[in-house]
Order: structure tokens, then sequence, then C-alpha cells
């Protein structure tokens, strides 16, 4: 995920929200959004 340009990562964010994908895989998105400090671009599900 570190290759994703921040706008990707949220774009992956959303779209494997919008697809109910593995929570898991989720997480992980999410733990690399906020490894970068991007958490203010988006709504976290905790």
């Amino acid at each position: 995920m570190k290759h994703l340009s921040d706008e990707l990562l949220i774009e992956s964010y959303y779209k494997a929200k919008e697809l109910n994908l593995n929570p898991e895989f989720i997480a992980l998105i999410e733990k690399e959004i906020q490894r970068r400090s991007l958490s203010h671009k988006i709504k976290l599900s905790s």
C-alpha cells in the first residue's frame, strides 16, 4: 500500500467499504491512512 498515492488510498477505502470487503482488509487500509496522517479526510469506522 505504500506505493498508492494518498488520493488512491482514500478512494480504495471508500470502495472497499461500499463493496463490503473483508473487515481485516479495510482495517489494513485504515491503518495506512492513519500512518499517513490522513484520518481527517475520512470518517474511520471503529
